[in-house]
């Protein structure tokens, strides 16, 4: 369905009849006090971000980070020493290892799934290796939470799942399809699986927003542009930890959340962070698209809407559909998308400069 777009001000005055501030997704929040926690991929710009949101809120008797490289893994040692976060364990390890894993998560309540392979190109040249990761990967945590009775599971996933036209975003979409089917194994009283999936992190390693920075910063004469009419979903990365933490919170098993966040144009955000630097045209790279979805029109009769996020449900989850209803969520209209060109919330250069200042505080 399409939406009239409006700009978004995250803070000030706008012209428009409508204000949109940055939303935090901090609410409802888990109690992790005297909980054991496991993050996969555990030293990435989101496993940091949990570690630091996690123990300045909450005092959990474990938290593990699991992970393969111990280069990154002694560098997270270093900004959480253990004489001063005694909660913290570190595990070399892979997600390919499914008994590794279920050593790992011995009498652990949560996990955060967050270990994938996610460079488009990489996966593009290495396809095998994105699925024994990102595919069988998930297949062996599923089995291994299982196996130790995890209170809840809850996998990040990307908007690239959504209509994949990419090895990376068809494997996220295998991935999450494994995590909602894995609530038919847990049963009534087991482990509860959920999703959540967004966009593009503001700021995170990898990302752009870094690139653009770097080039405008080390004195490029031009910034490179695939194409001026490519947009893309933004997140904060503290909004990203808030998410999963509320959303561990409300899942039932078998969600997948969607936030509900801003998008900008590519050129917009090149033009803030190199004003005076020209654009250079160089054409979508392979296994890219031109605008990001992350609920597709074939999904809008499964799809609720809450305050703050979406929730796309099992076509067959009938009791859990009443349950959200019950508790406000509303359902989409029929040829519901959420695409980032149809976002009805589009940053302005005012908003963008507030993400910005937010992603690097």
């Amino acid at each position: 369905m399409a939406q009239r777009a409006k700009k978004v001000f995250l803070g000030g005055d706008t012209e428009t009849e409508t204000k949109s501030e940055l939303r935090d997704f901090s609410q409802p929040w888990l109690d992790l006090n005297d909980k054991q926690l496991l993050v996969t991929g555990g030293t990435g710009s989101f496993g940091n971000h949990f570690v630091k949101t996690v123990l300045s809120q909450y005092k959990p008797k474990r938290l593990i980070i699991y992970s393969r490289d111990e280069l990154k893994q002694y560098e997270m040692q270093q900004r959480f020493p253990h004489e001063q976060y005694p909660c913290m364990r570190f595990f070399i390890g892979d997600v390919r290892d499914r008994d590794r894993l279920e050593l790992a998560m011995a009498n652990v309540d949560y996990v955060v799934h967050a270990a994938a392979l996610k460079q488009v190109p990489a996966a593009e040249y290495n396809p095998f290796e994105c699925i024994r990761t990102n595919v069988l990967g998930a297949e062996n945590l599923v089995y291994a939470a299982l196996h130790r009775d995890v209170k809840k599971v809850i996998a990040l996933s990307t908007d690239k799942a959504a209509n994949p036209v990419n090895l990376y975003g068809a494997s996220k979409l295998a991935s999450d399809k494994i995590f909602v089917a894995a609530n038919n194994l847990s049963g009534a009283d087991g482990t509860k699986f959920a999703v959540v999936r967004y966009g593009n992190v503001f700021g995170s390693r990898g990302s752009v927003v870094p690139f653009f920075k770097k080039l405008a910063e080390s004195g490029a004469h031009e910034l490179p542009i695939t194409d001026a009419r490519m947009t893309r979903f933004w997140i904060t990365l503290t909004q990203g930890v808030n998410l999963v933490l509320s959303s561990m919170e409300m899942a039932k098993g078998g969600e997948i959340f969607v936030p509900k966040i801003p998008s900008t144009t590519i050129t917009g955000l090149a033009t803030l962070l190199g004003p005076q630097l020209p654009q250079k045209i160089v054409g979508i790279r392979p296994g890219e698209k031109l605008h990001e979805t992350m609920i597709p029109a074939d999904d809008a009769h499964c799809t609720l809407e809450l305050t703050d996020r979406f929730v796309i449900l099992a076509s067959f989850a009938a009791a859990l559909r009443e349950a959200y209803i019950n508790r406000g969520a509303k359902p989409v209209p029929e040829g519901f998308a959420y695409s980032s060109d149809s976002n009805p919330e589009q940053l302005d250069a005012r908003g963008l400069q507030q993400l910005l200042a937010q992603a690097y505080a």
